[in-house]
């Protein structure tokens, strides 16, 4: 058994609000530079929709992830290791600009230098990539709140041919997006270079950039599309988990600005000596609950020895022991995994939605929190069970039924306690909770403080003001491209220092109110 820490991330789908501000925060910290312009780490989907890059989920097309050879082994779905060297000057498996979206800008000079005419000027478009005019036709968020036609769905097109004619009366939600940062990336897999590499601290997977050549095969590798390809620099990019903030304890760029506090942040102990049998499970059914087998118990006596002597600090061990994310994911059975059947192993879990049917339950003239009431109205959710099944189970419907009823069990059991009446015990113990775990749940999700969503370990020790080097990134050329300013015309970036981090986390989880006027976190006195 080999112990390593991974640091992961669940979404409370329930929560999501859809207001973008995760992808407006991440796109002005990590990709506001030339060659990056329709580059979002971050972004928030509506479904059912297409996705970014569109239809990104049809591996029959991308040829993303992993799948099983003839003898039950794993390899990348796009092919072995000649088969990718054969079309490494030419890779049809991969989007093009036109599934991102042509990024555009308006020619607002006009506005102000057009001669006096009898019609208004008109600001036209104008691509950022070839700056010559454009016609807007697509975009990141393009279909953003609207569900309303499904057809391109290509989850909705594997289920029933009943639940795709019945959803017209379908809701829409909000399913936000990074990288997976998978147990077993394919992206590192199809990297001829060895850029792309997963840290043994952390798990975070990241692009070394002095040894990307830009040949992409990573874009092909990764089936939900989230490495992508810096068209100035050469370089491919993708979600950094926000490692400077994760390494001094703070939560991602992400996750700090989500208004609606659904993203949690936490330690996992996993066994990475069965991450490759795991993935290789014969069923893709099956691969939920394999990745879930990989999952250690921090607080058995045999896992501590082990991750001890696997170089695991004490303090990731203690994290581990208090992770909001081993909760959601193993203890409580609530978050499920982004597409399984991919065989990656993600790390990014989501918390499916159960919001409309209180609702659902109540305008037939029932009581809409009633537990008896919503378990039997989680089969006819307005969302059908199998199209979130065909998101986070590969088409098994028992785990999603299972978190929706346990959602429910907790409407209902706080129902009782807010109204002063005494909690029916039989809520909890028909979906396999105690009274003390919905409790736990209800802290958790509802009333999420901030220092129980996040528990992020430290990596260092902050003596005295301790400056972060400069990263290749900060460059418009990148490494040996040339020695171009940071973004447009910006300079170089202010140093931050790892006491600054520290002292920002200091003011945010304080009660007190502090005396810096600047204090943007909104405790300040200004």
């Amino acid at each position: 058994m080999k112990v390593m820490a991974q640091v992961a991330m669940v979404m409370n789908l329930d929560k999501c609000i859809g207001c973008h501000t995760c992808s407006v925060t991440c796109k002005q910290t990590w990709t506001n530079r030339p060659g990056v312009e329709y580059v979002w780490f971050n972004n928030v989907e509506t479904r059912p929709g297409q996705g970014y890059p569109r239809r990104y989920e049809d591996q029959r097309r991308w040829r993303g992830g992993w799948e099983l050879d003839a003898k039950g082994r794993l390899r990348p779905k796009a092919g072995g290791r000649l088969r990718r060297m054969l079309g490494i000057f030419a890779n049809p498996l991969m989007p093009s600009i036109q599934d991102y979206y042509e990024p555009w800008t308006y020619d607002y000079e006009t506005l102000t230098t057009a001669p006096l005419s009898e019609h208004s000027p008109v600001a036209a478009p104008r691509s950022l990539i070839t700056g010559e005019p454009t016609s807007v036709r697509w975009g990141a968020n393009w279909d953003d709140s609207l569900g309303g036609d499904p057809s391109p769905d290509p989850v909705l097109a594997e289920v029933s041919e009943q639940v795709r004619l019945s959803f017209e009366q379908a809701f829409m939600f909000f399913l936000p997006r990074i990288c997976e940062h998978c147990l077993n990336p394919s992206c590192v897999a199809s990297c001829p270079s060895g850029a792309l590499y997963k840290r043994s601290e952390d798990g975070i997977v990241l692009v070394d950039q002095d040894r990307c050549r830009g040949w992409r095969m990573c874009v092909t590798g990764c089936p939900y599309k989230k490495v992508y390809f810096n068209h100035k620099t050469g370089k491919a990019e993708k979600c950094t988990f926000c490692f400077p903030r994760v390494e001094v304890g703070l939560p991602t760029v992400c996750s700090e600005t989500c208004v609606g506090r659904l993203r949690y942040l936490g330690v996992l102990l996993y066994d990475a000596d069965r991450v490759a049998a795991a993935a290789a499970a014969p069923r893709e059914q099956d691969l939920y609950r394999a990745q879930l087998s990989l999952f250690l118990d921090p607080s058995d006596a045999q896992v501590a020895a082990a991750a001890r002597e696997s170089g695991i600090p004490e303090a990731w061990l203690e994290a581990a022991r208090r992770s909001p994310i081993r909760d959601l994911i193993v203890r409580w059975r609530l978050a499920l995994p982004l597409h399984p059947e991919y065989r990656t192993m993600p790390m990014v879990w989501y918390i499916p939605p159960l919001s409309p049917v209180v609702d659902a339950v109540a305008g037939s003239g029932h009581d809409g929190e009633d537990g008896g009431n919503l378990f039997g109205a989680i089969e006819a959710l307005r969302i059908p069970v199998s199209y979130l099944a065909g998101l986070f189970t590969a088409g098994d419907p028992e785990p999603v039924r299972l978190a929706l009823r346990r959602l429910a069990a907790l409407r209902s059991h706080m129902r009782a306690v807010n109204l002063g009446e005494e909690p029916d015990p039989s809520i909890a113990a028909d979906c396999g909770l105690s009274a003390a775990d919905i409790e736990g749940m209800y802290r958790l999700l509802a009333l999420a403080r901030y220092d129980e969503r996040y528990v992020i370990p430290t990596t260092y020790e902050a003596r005295g003001p301790v400056e972060e080097t400069g990263c290749s990134l900060d460059y418009d050329g990148g490494p040996g491209m040339g020695s171009g300013a940071f973004g447009e015309a910006s300079g170089r970036p202010v140093p931050v220092s790892i006491e600054s981090f520290h002292g920002l986390r200091r003011r945010q989880t304080s009660d007190s109110i502090g005396p810096d006027p600047l204090n943007w976190d909104g405790k300040g006195a200004g």
